[in-house]
């Protein structure tokens, strides 16, 4: 059984509904005006782990991440989608199929003392930086959370010296609420503290 669904320009949604052993397993594909949010592909994983290598654009996160950790990173997102159907997707460009990174939403029901809550992150690779597609994809990503997931807020944070994805963060409509110790990360480690922003249903904007 296959339906496919079509959202309003710029961007446009593909869901398949696949039965497969009475599972219903959900893929979906997002594309913007230059950009596809979809699945993970083999084909991701070297030039994910040249990112996840790289200081640069692994600077506000704890450790560079070796090639295994890379590669299973890519496996626990992919994983996460197959099963619920949306997730940390890979972006590429449209005109080219070219890998730049990640961008989308993942749950946290547990782990911080605002959840349960919906984040929505994003990770590109340092030679597609500051080109807009972080705020597109991201963008892209809301639209998704708000009218087809129905949530009611989205929340996104990073540390507190990341003035890059707060910029995002700021042309997504976000606001910041708060600051708060990651609780996965040591006090004394100076990128323990982050800032929490949020945007509620009412305010999204396409």
């Amino acid at each position: 059984m296959i339906e496919i669904f079509s959202a309003v320009y710029p961007i446009y949604l593909l869901i398949l509904l696949i039965v497969f052993n009475t599972h219903l397993l959900v893929l979906k594909m997002i594309e913007t005006a230059r950009l596809r949010l979809r699945q993970w592909q083999a084909e991701d994983n070297e030039a994910f782990a040249a990112m996840s290598s790289n200081p640069q654009v692994m600077q506000y996160f704890p450790n560079l991440l070796t090639r295994a950790e890379s590669d299973a990173l890519i496996e626990r997102m992919k994983s996460i989608i197959d099963t619920q159907g949306w997730g940390f997707w890979a972006v590429e460009l449209k005109h080219n199929q070219q890998f730049i990174g990640f961008t989308g939403l993942h749950d946290q029901p547990t782990q911080f003392s605002f959840s349960p809550c919906v984040e929505i992150g994003w990770r590109l690779d340092q030679a597609y930086w500051g080109q807009g597609y972080a705020p597109e994809a991201a963008q892209a990503a809301l639209a998704f959370a708000f009218e087809q997931l129905k949530l009611d807020k989205v929340v996104a944070f990073t540390t507190l010296d990341n003035a890059k994805s707060q910029r995002v963060m700021h042309k997504l409509n976000m606001n910041k609420v708060g600051e708060f110790q990651h609780p996965a990360i040591a006090k004394d480690h100076p990128l323990n503290w982050h800032v929490l922003y949020e945007i509620l249903a009412k305010d999204f904007v396409r």
